[in-house]
């Protein structure tokens, strides 16, 4: 199962960051010199078949004892275990002819999470481990630049423009990683992209559904006009939007210094100096649920 060149050419296809490499390739020399190392991950990794991580919160805690038991962080343990399953999902997307160009964008999801994990715990590796389930069983498929997966939407019926969503009808829940910025062409190229990857009987329109920090209709007061989150919140009908009392999701904005004073968040960007701005003004942030009908090349119910 396990090749060594798999985990070189992983991060080279991903572009992990170069500082990176050295942490994984050191715990992997760890792992596979040692006999009894060796044995432990790879009883891990044969918990992955037929689509399946049998036992997902268990073997994330399994690889956390192992981490503690050899001196390196679970983050670290949790990334290179996803790392080394890479070259099984590959073949299973050969398999089922699912295009090497969708894999390595959906695969660039585990850099954007190391880095993240990086700027805001301060090692590499992933601190959400459980959430790559959804990619290694199939069900989540990064598009172009947006990540969707098959949902039922559950909020009451819908009804724009003459399109009604209806409780309960299939929905693609649209997922946006931290791999840069958010162009609208790139937005509006991962719609097309999912419309023909799932490609709808009779030609119908497809339903996006999404609910993040991203959609909190607050920003159209304080964000730069005309910057990417503005377009990209342009192309929902955002049909809920609360202000929550703290912002869970700060780290997503100012990496780990969103822990400390508000006074001291870093100012380096123009959506930071904006959010600092409005959070020492005494503002709250939030989020939104928004619906997308896309009929392959508009937006129906804007």
């Amino acid at each position: 199962m396990y090749n060594k060149a798999d985990l070189t050419e992983f991060m080279e296809k991903t572009e992990f960051p170069g500082e990176a490499y050295s942490t994984f390739f050191d715990l992997d020399e760890l792992i596979y010199r040692d006999a009894a190392y060796s044995e432990r991950i790879n009883a891990l990794l044969c918990r992955y078949g037929n689509v399946k991580i049998d036992g997902m919160d268990d073997t994330l805690k399994a690889l956390s004892a192992f981490g503690e038991e050899i001196g390196v962080s679970s983050y670290t343990l949790h990334m290179i275990y996803f790392m080394y399953l890479a070259p099984k999902l590959r073949e299973l997307y050969r398999e089922r002819g699912i295009a090497e160009e969708i894999y390595w964008d959906s695969m660039r999801d585990l850099r954007a999470k190391a880095i993240e994990c990086k700027n805001v715990k301060g090692v590499w590796g992933a601190f959400v481990g459980s959430w790559f389930k959804g990619f290694f069983e199939l069900t989540r498929f990064a598009l172009g630049r947006l990540q969707f997966e098959e949902v039922e939407y559950n909020r009451d019926d819908y009804t724009k423009n003459g399109f009604t969503v209806y409780e309960d009808q299939k929905a693609y829940n649209m997922h946006i990683p931290s791999l840069g910025p958010l162009p609208e062409e790139s937005v509006r190229d991962s719609f097309k992209r999912a419309y023909n990857f799932w490609k709808p009987e009779g030609g119908e329109p497809i339903v996006f559904v999404c609910s993040s920090w991203l959609l909190f209709k607050g920003h159209y007061d304080f964000l730069p006009k005309g910057c990417n989150t503005l377009k990209f919140m342009d192309c929902f009908d955002i049909i809920e939007s609360e202000e929550q009392e703290d912002f869970g999701d700060g780290w997503r904005v100012f990496g780990k210094e969103s822990s400390g004073p508000a006074e001291e968040l870093p100012e380096d960007t123009s959506m930071r100096r904006a959010f600092k701005k409005w959070i020492l003004g005494g503002n709250k942030t939030g989020y939104g649920f928004g619906i997308i009908v896309f009929d392959g090349e508009k937006i129906v119910n804007r």
